[in-house]
């Protein structure tokens, strides 16, 4: 069970069945890491059957605080004829070296730098072809791109006349059904979400993370930060950013900055105040270069590192010093979320226990779902476990938050860090040790 607060309390009072309860604050931290799907990343394109990505580059990213990157493919060879097997073995390649390197991918797929792109039956073609590839290597993608019509994928100049509503509508329900249902996607404007579904209501709680296609469907600005429009990303300005702002509690938003128009400068101030506005999990650092130079030099490039995506941390727990074996264990940990974004992707929680003396692991899924711990909102883990099998003695108590995919379940590179000092342990995949220790007694 999730309940929602705005309150920092600390408790202290006797549980007969669990033992005394003892309330624990925790500081924040100001250190910079990566975490899954979220922050700055790179851009990697790539033509057709060009080179599979360097897996030393990849490895390197995590070091600089990358755990995601933007893999454009274009299919310039394939305008008028299905994918080859070299082209789809490329993309195979891409996503086994994301995979090893601990990392995920945004998937982009177009045609060329131009507006010269494929015919519909051609694109439903290639879709078809791909989706095998994406369901095989979904554990991988963070979310896609429509990508395929017109100019880089962005949805203008198409030569195949892609560009009717008629068309966008076919080219998304499609990207849709090939991609698998649990992922998103994103689209150039709002205008096109909105023209699409025919509904120009933002995702609510209601329809949140269904298969409905709506639900799926976030938002790219390739041109943010610009200044007035952002090129023609928003008709209606206020309007757009508020109806972003509301969709992106549910669906992903990011991008790149672009030459910003004449007397508009993106200073740290207006920069951060819309990347909390609208929610920004994601930013490119190859492009604009000027405007990243700018934050480096005006000192704001590191406060966006840390808060562009989520940013979870405890704010204080109150757990029992003790619990009988077999018996339950009653769980009071509340988290807040620093960042400028929720995280949109199912994760699994766990609390962990691990005994002391012979360093045994007893695992414990959750229900909570902490998509729904949004930006600067306070969220109350309030539920109960069972310690079944669970022998006496003492034991450290750890949350951990973990891929769903069960391949990337146990791997630290794909667990979520929370923002306190000294919780973070790398062992078991991953975990954040909670203050307390728990010593399980006899009945």
């Amino acid at each position: 069970m999730i309940l929602v607060t705005c309150i920092v309390s600390c408790k202290k009072n006797k549980d007969p069945g669990s033992g005394e309860v003892k309330g624990t604050t925790y500081l924040q931290s100001n250190e910079i890491f990566p975490n899954p799907e979220r922050g700055f990343m790179h851009t990697y394109i790539v033509f057709s059957e060009g080179e599979s990505l360097s897996l030393p580059l990849l490895q390197s990213l995590r070091a600089a605080n990358v755990s995601i990157f933007l893999r454009v493919f274009y299919f310039d060879k394939f305008k008028s004829s299905p994918l080859s097997a070299s082209e789809l073995k490329l993309i195979q390649d891409d996503f086994d070296k994301t995979r090893e390197a601990g990392l995920k991918i945004i998937l982009r797929f177009a045609y060329s730098e131009t507006g010269d792109d494929a015919p519909l039956s051609i694109v439903n073609q290639h879709l078809d072809q791909l989706k095998p590839l994406l369901e095989a290597n979904k554990d991988v993608i963070a979310f896609m791109q429509a990508g395929i019509i017109g100019n880089y994928g962005e949805w203008h100049d198409s030569s195949n006349g892609l560009t009717t509503l008629a068309n966008e509508k076919a080219v998304l329900q499609k990207i849709l059904s090939v991609l698998p249902p649990d992922l998103m996607v994103q689209v150039r404007t709002p205008a096109f979400k909105q023209q699409i579904f025919d509904n120009t209501s933002p995702v609510t709680e209601a329809n949140a993370f269904s298969e409905q296609g709506i639900a799926r469907v976030g938002h790219h600005n390739d041109c943010f930060l610009t200044g007035g429009t952002d090129y023609g990303t928003y008709t209606n300005v206020l309007a757009d950013k508020q109806y972003i702002s509301n969709d992106a509690n549910y669906v992903p938003t990011g991008g790149e900055t672009c030459v910003p128009t004449s007397g508009f400068s993106p200073t740290c101030e207006i920069a951060d105040a819309e990347m909390r506005l609208l929610k920004w999990t994601y930013l490119n650092l190859d492009y604009y270069l000027p405007t990243i130079a700018l934050w480096k030099n005006n000192n704001c490039f590191n406060t966006f590192q840390r808060n562009l995506g989520y940013r979870l941390a405890f704010l204080n727990t109150n757990l029992p010093e003790q619990a009988v074996n077999n018996g339950s264990l009653k769980l009071d940990i509340t988290m807040i979320n620093r960042g400028y974004a929720p995280y949109y992707n199912k994760k699994n929680s766990y609390i962990i226990l691990k005994n002391k003396t012979t360093s045994t692991y007893y695992e414990f899924p959750l229900t909570v779902d902490l998509r729904k711990c949004k930006p600067n909102v306070n969220v109350v883990i309030d539920e109960s476990i069972t310690l079944s099998n669970v022998p006496v003695g003492t034991y450290s108590v750890y949350l951990r938050i973990a891929d769903k995919a069960p391949n990337l379940k146990p791997l630290m590179e794909y667990a979520i860090r929370l923002a306190n000092p000294d919780v973070w342990v790398t062992e078991n995949g991953g975990m954040n040790k909670l203050a307390k220790d728990l010593q399980v007694v006899a009945q």
